[in-house]
């Protein structure tokens, strides 16, 4: 498990793999970057390390975190779409460490990379090792699906990807998710 400091979550509700969180607002780096996820997620990162290592202005380093992630949208839309193959935009984002603000981040170098705040949300996640390849964040995906229906839960947007570790990092030791937004609850009458 990587040593880097990670968005700070509340954990509400826990059955085996799967979580129901509460996280506080966060900022984010953010690229977006199109084609498949594998190829995607490794421009993406790319772009976002530059500018935390000293790609921004005034040449600042910022310190790394985890989890990167990643979570598909069409084009032409303005709200993400299910994760398809070939066409995809992909956004990769990493979370900036606690100690930074908008009015203090320094702003990035290329105009590909944005600073953007992300408000408090409750996320259902499911968590699992192994090498996060198509087949697998599918069927995990589905897993997350299912529980969320069999609670009742309604999940809006759509799937976030996250992952922790290093790539030389062995395969049972990764520790991946994929999470769902979660709508809040509506009063009852």
């Amino acid at each position: 498990m990587s040593r880097v400091e990670q968005p700070e979550y509340k954990v509400t509700t826990s059955g085996g793999s799967i979580e129901i969180r509460s996280y506080g607002p966060m900022i984010a780096a953010e690229a977006d970057v199109q084609g498949e996820r594998k190829a995607a997620i490794q421009e993406g990162f790319r772009l976002i390390a530059a500018y935390i290592f000293g790609a921004n202005t005034p040449n600042a380093k910022i310190a790394m975190t985890a989890p990167v992630q990643q979570q598909s949208q069409k084009i032409a839309m303005t709200a993400p779409v299910t994760q398809q193959a070939g066409g995809d935009t992909w956004t990769v984002r990493f979370i900036m460490p606690r100690n930074w603000t908008m009015a203090t981040l320094p702003a990035p170098n290329d105009i590909r990379v944005k600073l953007k705040p992300l408000p408090a949300k409750r996320m259902v996640a499911i968590r699992f090792s192994g090498l996060a390849n198509d087949t697998l964040i599918e069927t995990k995906t589905d897993e997350l699906r299912k529980y969320a229906s069999e609670h009742n839960l309604k999940t809006i947007g759509e799937p976030v990807l996250a992952f922790y570790n290093p790539p030389w990092t062995l395969p049972f030791f990764r520790r991946n998710e994929v999470m769902l937004e979660l709508a809040e609850p509506s009063t009852r009458d």
